[in-house]
């Protein structure tokens, strides 16, 4: 109730709706374990985002006592867990049940993964520490009075939790029977004691005579996870940071901070995502590859390509560090701008290298070709890539719904034209002389007939 109001009280918080008794996360239910759910405004109607909003949640509620309160978005994609960020499992894989162990390596791991800037709000549920009752029964004692085990738990069962007997109709309506004993009888532990069992004679006795009640405290309810007795940790990566980063680090400080007998295991989306594996160099290598065999057919070498394709770096390095500087992370929309860049920026390349390569085969010698195409091609590059570059301004400061997607994808292609224009049209001339030297040595078709087979036809009829 003290988050509620804390909550509802947040500027762009539109509803919030508590749940006692209930653990979103592992969706279990537990008398020491809530959950609110926090329902934002439209983006019209206010100005801060998700984060922002949590962080002042944190900041207000860090003086409620009593409880360890944690802030989390819902996951990305939904199903895919309880909580976006990351989601893995501690795993007691020595299987040594000892539940206290348990609950210092897990403890022990968040506060180091929590020591690392790549991750933030890094948090676990796991205790083996909540209080509970112990109902100790002497055998002996049950067997003396006449009563069974069996039937002394069932009845306990019965008065405590209730049972379904049977149903009856009655004004044509069906009605239940529900065995349970009042309210007042099982108000308090100790009334636990005060309850009877039938025991063999028929003769009430009572749970005291042969049963004694002690605190003690464990778990409230056992994970497992692939049969291993389990923790579940969660959190995201920190700003700046990606996904794919988060997951390297968990893993090193994994090898060296847990103790030997213990691992980890990943659930949620990055389960996928781990099983998927860097897909994305794959796919940069196929880009490269497929740029590298089109433009080896068209200058009919395979050493000419390589002055547009070692181009790329500059513009990859614009990229990456516009991202740096801006706090962004090398993310799916900042891969999507990578590949974007690779046909663009080998555009401005190929306008300088095929002029270039014209130019030498009508007589001029490679230097003579390399400065030509450089001053020629040197205006159409700056207006094509500054015209684009001028077009990703609103991207770049996108704001409202999806703000973090727009700003990574306009950025990264942003900040890679500007790079690979600028130092592309110093470097690129120079890649051809050195390469377009090693090509005239290493002619790939040799005596070509230029003339093409249309006009022959047309010629000799």
């Amino acid at each position: 109730e003290k988050l509620q109001k804390v909550a509802q009280a947040i500027t762009g918080v539109a509803s919030v709706s508590s749940l006692t008794g209930y653990e979103i996360l592992t969706e279990g239910t537990g008398s020491n374990s809530g959950t609110c759910l926090i329902n934002l405004k439209s983006w019209d109607e206010r100005k801060h985002s998700v984060q922002e909003i949590i962080d002042e949640l944190e900041e207000k509620s860090k003086d409620i006592t009593g409880a360890n309160i944690e802030f989390f978005q819902p996951p990305a994609v939904p199903g895919y867990g309880a909580a976006g960020g990351f989601e893995l499992r501690l795993l007691d894989k020595a299987g040594s049940g000892d539940y206290k162990k348990m609950e210092t390596v897990s403890n022990d791991f968040v506060r180091e993964l929590g020591k690392r800037p790549e991750l933030s709000s890094v948090f676990s549920f796991y205790s083996a520490s909540f209080p509970q009752y112990m109902l100790r029964v002497d055998n002996d004692l049950a067997q003396q009075k006449g009563v069974t085990i069996d039937n002394a738990m069932n009845t306990l069962s019965t008065l405590i939790g209730s049972n379904y007997e049977i149903s009856f109709i009655k004004y044509d309506r069906q009605y239940k029977v529900i065995v349970q004993a009042l309210p007042q009888y099982r108000a308090l532990p100790e009334d636990i004691l005060k309850l009877y069992v039938k025991n063999n004679r028929d003769e009430m006795v009572p749970f005291s005579d042969f049963m004694k009640m002690e605190k003690v405290y464990g778990l409230s309810e056992i994970t497992r996870h692939n049969m291993y007795n389990s923790s579940e940790i969660s959190g995201s990566a920190g700003p700046g940071y990606s996904s794919g980063k988060a997951i390297e680090v968990i893993n090193e400080v994994a090898q060296k901070a847990l103790p030997r007998g213990f691992g980890i295991d990943w659930a949620g989306i990055s389960k996928d995502e781990v099983a998927q594996g860097n897909q994305a160099v794959f796919i940069f290598l196929i880009c490269l590859g497929l740029v590298y065999l089109i433009l080896s057919a068209q200058y009919e070498s395979f050493v000419l390509p390589l002055a547009v394709i070692l181009s790329l770096p500059a513009g990859i390095f614009g990229a990456f560090l516009l991202l740096k500087l801006l706090g962004l992370e090398n993310n799916i929309y900042a891969q999507v701008a990578m590949v974007m860049l690779i046909g663009l920026l080998g555009k401005n390349a190929v306008l300088i290298v095929e002029f270039a390569v014209q130019k030498h085969r009508g007589g001029a010698s490679v230097l003579q070709a390399a400065l030509e195409g450089s001053k020629v091609r040197f205006r159409p590059i700056l207006m094509t890539s500054f015209a684009f570059i001028a077009g990703l301004i609103p991207l770049v400061f996108a704001t409202g719904p999806g703000k973090i997607g727009n700003r990574t994808i306009g950025t990264a292609a942003a900040g890679g034209m500007l790079f690979g224009t600028v130092f592309g049209v110093l470097i690129i001339p120079g890649l051809y002389y050195v390469f377009g030297k090693i090509s005239e040595r290493r002619l790939l078709v040799k005596d070509e007939d230029e003339n093409p087979l249309t006009e022959e036809i047309d010629h000799n009829v």
